[in-house]
């Protein structure tokens, strides 16, 4: 980033061009007068599609109106958006930053890997662009809107922070961070360095008639609304076809001093992470030995 110039950020998400947490989120940034915000989000909720991209067909980008910005709804996942936006295909310059968010939910733990919005930011790490995820804690019935705009002004510090780093040519390189803001933003306990943990909702599925369709599961991947699915076309069902739901059956929460633990503590959590998936346990001295066995082992056995 050049001495003087503007910094430009593009933001991203997985909720869709339309959430508020990516409105808030702009309308934040646009405030400071500080920044040139590109959006290149998904013209639709995209919640936990992971790092999925589309590749047998095109994406259609429609220009929206976003004040204060350069915005564009695409037919395309996170992974899309963030990959085209930062391409110079849509807008003329690469982006000094890529922030995706503010996600509707935590995403924390195991989490981090079915993440729409993670992974908005993790394209940008693959093409070497310095990126954030920000998410927030929501909870139904205890959160509002307004809280959105509270998460969007305890989050531009961080961002403000790793710009100054980019201009100062000491921001390090090598991974991405992920910021989770807690439910009580209004008082939280301030910033807090953090590790991915691996807390998870477990879920099963159930069978249902075509009359139960209309409930789903939010983008925070823990409650069920009660609104209709916007993507799902009933005109492919056949009366032979057997339907499921996904349902929350329960948890696993941390008990280490992991990011899942420290937001429910009212801290911000600030984890780095990068995009290598080594086994959690050190196996590599017995699958060294277990691979030079292999062909006794299947030459021996009942098969």
């Amino acid at each position: 980033m050049e001495e003087g110039k503007r910094g430009t950020i593009l933001v991203t998400n997985d909720d869709g061009i339309d959430a508020p947490g990516l409105r808030a989120l702009v309308e934040s940034l646009v405030n400071t007068n500080l920044f040139t915000i590109h959006v290149c989000a998904p013209d639709s909720e995209k919640s936990a599609v992971s790092h999925s991209i589309t590749w047998l067909h095109p994406v259609a980008a429609k220009q929206v109106n976003i004040p204060g910005a350069t915005a564009f709804a695409v037919s395309g996942t996170p992974a899309d958006c963030a990959s085209l936006g930062i391409s110079k295909a849509l807008f003329p310059t690469v982006p000094d930053l890529v922030v995706s968010g503010i996600n509707k939910g935590s995403n924390c733990g195991y989490h981090i890997v079915y993440s729409g919005t993670v992974a908005g930011a993790r394209e940008a790490f693959f093409n070497d662009i310095p990126s954030i995820s920000f998410s927030y804690d929501w909870v139904k019935g205890k959160s509002n809107l307004h809280d959105f705009t509270l998460a969007a002004q305890a989050c531009i510090p961080i961002l403000s922070a790793v710009l100054v780093g980019i201009k100062n040519q000491s921001y390090p390189s090598g991974f991405f961070l992920n910021v989770d803001v807690p439910n009580n933003v209004a008082n939280h306990k301030g910033y807090k360095l953090t590790k991915q943990g691996k807390s998870i909702v477990k879920m099963g599925w159930k069978q249902v008639t075509s009359e139960t369709l209309g409930r789903k599961m939010s983008s925070d991947m823990t409650n069920l609304d009660t609104e209709a699915p916007k993507n799902f076309d009933s005109s492919s069902e056949s009366i032979e076809d057997l339907l499921f739901v996904r349902e929350v059956r329960g948890s696993v929460l941390d008990h280490d001093d992991t990011d899942h633990r420290s937001l429910q503590e009212g801290y911000i959590t600030v984890t780095p992470l990068a995009a290598l998936s080594h086994a959690e346990v050190d196996c590599q001295a017995y699958f060294k030995n277990w691979l030079q066995s292999v062909p006794e082992l299947v030459s021996s056995s009942a098969l």
